[in-house]
C-alpha cells in the first residue's frame, strides 16, 4: 500500500471518530434512557404478578367447578330417580352376554334388555363361507317390551335397562329386571332343548301390578330386524324376503315381497309372526295368542343396499291382568325353511314355504318333498333326475294318448290335403271346417284329444316352478358346472348391456340354454306331427316358437335345478316318442282309421255342438 493510501485511511478514521463523539448521547439522554428502562422492568414485574394472580383464580374456579360437578351428579341422581322411579337401579350396569346352544343353534343373549341379539345356525353356512351362518346379529336387531307405568305418566322400554342373571345353564338362562321395591321384578326366561330349532321363552311379572299402569290391559312387544344377505345373489333374496303371519281365525297370510307395506293386525288375535328370508326364518309364536290391539307388521325394502336385504318390524300386544304374579309364554323358531321341520312344530308354520296354489301344492306335498327327504343323502341333481323319471312314468298314459292323437292326425294327411286342394279356389272356411269335422268324426279322430293330455301336465310344471327355487334342499348343492342349484348357474358373465340386461340378464345360464334348445326341438317335433293344425292356426304356430324365447328370459335368472328338470323332461319326452314311433305302426293306425270310416258315423255331444256353432256362424255370414 502506498503513502497516499495510508494518509487517506487515517483521515477517514479520524473523521469517523470525531463524528461518533459529536453524535453520541449526552449525559441527560443516558439518564433518561436509564429511567425508561427501569419503568419497563417495573411494568414487566407487574404483568407477571397479574398473571400469577390469574392462575390462582383459574385454579380456584377449577376447584369450584369440581365441587359443582359433584353437586350435578347428585342432581342427576335425583333427576334419574324422578324419571325412572322404581326402575332407577336398572339404569346402571355393565353390558354382558350369555349363550345357550344345542346341536343346531347358538343364541347370544345381552343382559341389557334381556334380548337375543345373535343366532348362529351350526349346520348351515353363508355362500362362500365356512363358518356357521349368522341369522342376525346385534346391529340388525331390536327387541323390547314397552311398559306404560304409573297411570301412563311414564313409558319405559326394557332395552334401556340392565337385567341380572338369576339362573344359567348351557341350555337355559333367566334374566331379572329388578326394581327398587323388594320382591317386584320382570324376568325373561330362555331355554332350548336338544336337536331343536325352537327357543322357549317366558316373560314373568312379579309384584308389578302397582307399577304398570292400572289403565292398561296389555303391553306392547316390539321386534324388528334387518335381514342380512346370506346367499350368492342378493337380488333373488330381495324377491323372496317378506313377513308372514297367522291370526287365530284365519289361515296364514303375508305381505307381498315386492311391496313396502304396514299392515294393521286388528282383525283378530295373532298366533305368530315370521320374518321370512329366502331359505331361513325367525318366527315368534305365542303359546296362546298375542293381543290384536295396536299390533302391526311392516316391511321396508333396501333396493340400493348390497348387504341388507330388507328391514322388517312388528309390534305385538301382550295381555296383562294386573295380578301379583303372572306370565306370558311364547317361543322363537330360528332355522331353515324346511317343510318337514316346520310342519312338525304345527300351527301351519310350513305354509311360509311356497308350494304352489291350491291343488298344485299337493304335487309338492305328496310327491316332491317326500322324495327330497328320502333321498337327501344323494346329490340333488341326481334326485331331480329321479323325480323327472317318476313324473314321466306317472304321465306315460297321457303321453301315449298325446302321441296317438298326433299319429292319427298325421296318417289322415292325404284326406286333409285333398280338402285343402278342394277349397283352395273356393274360399269358404266354414264349409271347409264342416267337412274336416265330418272327416274326423267318420275316422274316429278327436283333434282336441292331444291338447287335453298336455294341459294335464301343467299343474306339475306350475307346482315345481313355485317350489324348487324356494327348496332349502337345493341350497348350495353343486351339480356339474352349477355351484348352487337353488339359484341360476352362469358360464359367462358379460356385464351390463342396455336392454339386454333388462330382457335377458347380465349372464348366460347353460342349464336355461339347454332347456331352451330342447324346448325348440320338442316344439318342432310336435308341429311336424300335426301339420294340419299348424296350417289352420298359423298364429298358434308363432306362439309355439315364441313362448320358449320368453321362457328363456325368465329361466336365465331362475334356479338352475328347475331348468335342469325342464331339460330332463324334454329329453325323456324325446325318448318316449322315439320308442312309441318304433313300437306303434302308422300302417296299423291307418288301417284302424279306414275301418272306422266304413262304419256309420257317431256324433258326440261335443262334436254336435261344434257343428251347430259352425252352421250358425255360416248363416250369420250369409245374412
Amino acid at each position: 500500500m502506498d503513502k497516499k493510501s495510508l494518509i487517506g485511511l487515517g483521515l477517514i478514521a479520524g473523521i469517523l471518530g470525531i463524528w461518533l463523539y459529536i453524535s453520541g448521547p449526552s449525559k441527560e439522554t443516558i439518564a433518561r434512557n436509564k429511567a425508561v428502562k427501569d419503568s419497563i422492568a417495573l411494568v414487566q414485574q407487574k404483568q407477571e404478578a397479574e398473571l400469577m394472580a390469574k392462575d390462582a383464580a383459574v385454579k380456584k374456579i377449577a376447584d369450584t367447578l369440581k365441587e359443582t360437578v359433584v353437586l350435578n351428579d347428585s342432581v342427576k341422581a335425583v333427576l334419574a330417580n324422578e324419571q325412572y322411579k322404581d326402575f332407577t337401579p336398572a339404569t346402571i350396569g355393565k353390558e354382558e352376554t350369555f349363550t345357550i346352544e344345542n346341536e343346531n343353534i347358538k343364541a347370544t343373549i345381552l343382559n341389557k334388555g334381556a334380548q337375543i341379539i345373535k343366532v348362529e345356525l351350526k349346520k348351515y353356512h353363508r355362500s362362500g363361507k365356512t363358518e356357521p351362518l349368522i341369522l342376525f346379529d346385534r346391529d340388525s336387531l331390536n327387541f323390547a317390551l314397552k311398559l306404560n307405568a304409573y297411570d301412563r305418566s311414564r313409558i319405559f322400554s326394557t332395552d334401556s335397562f340392565y337385567f341380572k342373571s338369576a339362573k344359567q345353564t348351557a341350555t337355559s338362562i333367566d334374566l331379572k329386571l329388578e326394581t327398587s321395591k323388594p320382591g317386584s321384578y320382570i324376568e325373561f326366561s330362555y331355554s332350548i332343548k336338544p336337536n331343536e330349532y325352537m327357543v322357549n321363552s317366558e316373560i314373568r311379572f312379579v309384584g308389578m301390578e302397582k307399577i304398570i299402569s292400572q289403565t292398561e290391559d296389555q303391553l306392547q312387544l316390539a321386534w324388528g330386524m334387518l335381514y342380512p344377505s346370506q346367499e350368492k345373489y342378493i337380488k333373488k333374496e330381495k324377491q323372496a324376503a317378506t313377513i308372514y303371519f297367522k291370526q287365530t281365525i284365519n289361515d296364514p297370510d303375508y305381505i307381498n315381497a315386492i311391496k313396502d307395506e304396514q299392515k294393521e293386525l286388528s282383525e283378530a288375535d295373532i298366533k305368530w309372526v315370521s320374518f321370512k328370508q329366502q331359505y331361513f326364518n325367525s318366527t315368534i309364536i305365542a303359546a296362546n295368542a298375542f293381543a290384536k290391539g295396536g299390533s302391526f307388521i311392516k316391511t321396508s325394502g333396501r333396493p340400493n343396499s348390497t348387504e341388507i336385504v330388507k328391514a322388517v318390524s312388528s309390534e305385538l300386544g301382550i295381555p296383562y291382568q294386573h295380578l301379583p304374579s303372572e306370565k306370558f309364554a311364547y317361543k322363537f323358531y330360528f332355522g331353515p325353511n324346511d317343510y318337514k321341520t316346520l310342519k312338525a312344530y304345527g300351527d301351519d308354520l310350513e305354509q311360509i314355504i311356497p308350494t304352489g296354489w291350491s291343488i298344485f301344492s299337493y304335487i309338492n306335498k305328496w310327491m316332491v318333498i317326500p322324495l327330497f327327504d328320502s333321498l337327501s343323502s344323494m346329490n340333488m341333481g341326481i334326485v331331480i333326475l329321479i323325480l323327472t323319471l317318476i313324473v314321466k312314468i306317472l304321465l306315460l298314459p297321457i303321453a301315449y294318448k298325446t302321441y296317438m292323437s298326433g299319429a292319427r292326425m298325421r296318417v289322415l294327411k292325404p284326406e286333409t290335403d285333398a280338402l285343402n286342394a278342394k277349397f283352395e279356389k273356393n274360399a269358404d272356411p266354414m264349409k271347409k271346417q264342416q267337412e274336416q269335422m265330418a272327416l274326423y268324426r267318420k275316422a274316429g279322430v278327436n283333434p282336441l284329444s292331444g291338447c287335453f293330455p298336455l294341459l294335464l301336465q301343467f299343474p306339475i310344471l306350475i307346482a315345481l316352478f313355485a317350489f324348487l327355487p324356494a327348496a332349502v334342499e337345493l341350497r348350495q348343492q353343486n351339480f356339474l358346472w352349477a355351484t348352487d342349484l337353488s339359484t341360476y348357474d352362469t358360464v359367462w358373465d358379460f356385464g351390463y348391456v342396455p336392454f339386454i340386461n333388462w330382457a335377458y340378464g347380465d349372464h348366460v345360464s347353460l342349464f336355461a340354454l339347454l332347456m331352451f334348445v330342447s324346448t325348440l326341438v320338442y316344439t318342432y317335433m310336435n308341429s311336424s306331427m300335426m301339420p294340419q293344425q299348424n296350417n289352420q292356426m298359423p298364429g298358434m304356430k308363432f306362439m309355439m316358437y315364441f313362448m320358449p324365447v320368453i321362457f328363456l328370459a325368465v329361466m336365465n335368472d331362475y334356479a338352475a335345478g328347475l331348468s335342469w328338470y325342464y331339460f330332463l323332461a324334454n329329453m325323456f319326452t324325446f325318448l318316449q316318442n322315439w320308442i312309441m314311433k318304433k313300437v306303434i305302426s302308422d300302417t296299423k293306425i291307418r288301417a284302424e282309421l279306414e275301418a272306422n270310416m266304413k262304419k256309420p258315423a257317431k256324433v258326440s255331444n261335443f262334436q254336435k255342438k261344434l257343428e251347430d256353432m259352425a252352421k250358425q256362424r255360416q248363416q250369420l255370414n250369409k245374412k
